[in-house]
């Protein structure tokens, strides 16, 4: 899949304001108030912004935190990047894509990883299986 490169203005076209502020400015939706953090539907998590393949729904789990979570990424989908912002030191996930801020990755996730996937549901889009 070739990257996916837009302008500024293309993205605020394409998105919606909340979309875009978390997705191409970094930003947090509100815990809980996401469409997919309760969802158990089965398929594949696409971003939003480009429709690559990123999560498949047997790796996500309920981490109790009130975003959807998942234990493993999609082989390559994902750009890993240090995150020193509000003082604390996380790692920021992309998609591989297009460059899109997902979420962050931390490591009190469940076997077979150990790792957690907290992910805003606004980047996200489910194709059912």
């Amino acid at each position: 899949m070739p990257k996916v490169v837009k302008s500024d203005l293309e993205w605020r076209k394409q998105l919606s304001p909340e979309a875009y502020t978390v997705c191409r400015e970094h930003g947090t939706e509100a815990p809980y108030s996401g469409v997919y953090y309760d969802c158990h539907d089965e398929g594949i998590y696409r971003c939003l912004c480009c429709e690559a393949p990123l999560f498949h729904s047997d790796t996500k789990f309920d981490s109790g935190t009130g975003w959807p979570s998942y234990f493993e990424a999609i082989e390559e989908a994902i750009i890993e990047k240090s995150d020193e912002s509000y003082g604390m030191e996380r790692i920021e996930v992309l998609c591989a894509n297009c460059d899109a801020h997902l979420g962050h990755l931390f490591d009190d996730g469940p076997e077979p990883t150990g790792l957690r996937y907290c992910i805003n549901s606004v980047c996200l889009e489910l194709e059912e299986e």
